[in-house]
């Protein structure tokens, strides 16, 4: 199980949902950059950049939720 594994290398789902978060910024950095860096490229290239990051923020939020439900379940069985 690739959660559990992930659990026990120390990821926690604090760690994915501020890796989402941070994807989301990252996300309107890179456009914003990319829009004032590369005059000579058009704005779909731009666009293309922050869609590319901002795909990432979905993954990070399912990872959390994921590990949120395992560290449920664990402390649950612990008791």
């Amino acid at each position: 199980m690739i959660i559990k594994k992930l659990h026990e290398a120390g990821l926690r789902s604090e760690h994915a949902y501020c890796a989402a978060l941070g994807s989301i910024g990252i996300s309107f950095l890179s456009w914003a950059a990319s829009t004032k860096l590369e005059k000579a490229a058009d704005v779909d290239r731009a666009d293309r950049w922050g869609i590319f990051v901002g795909e990432w923020a979905p993954t990070f939020f399912g990872l959390g939720l994921a590990l949120a439900q395992y560290e449920k379940d664990g402390l649950l069985h612990r008791r």
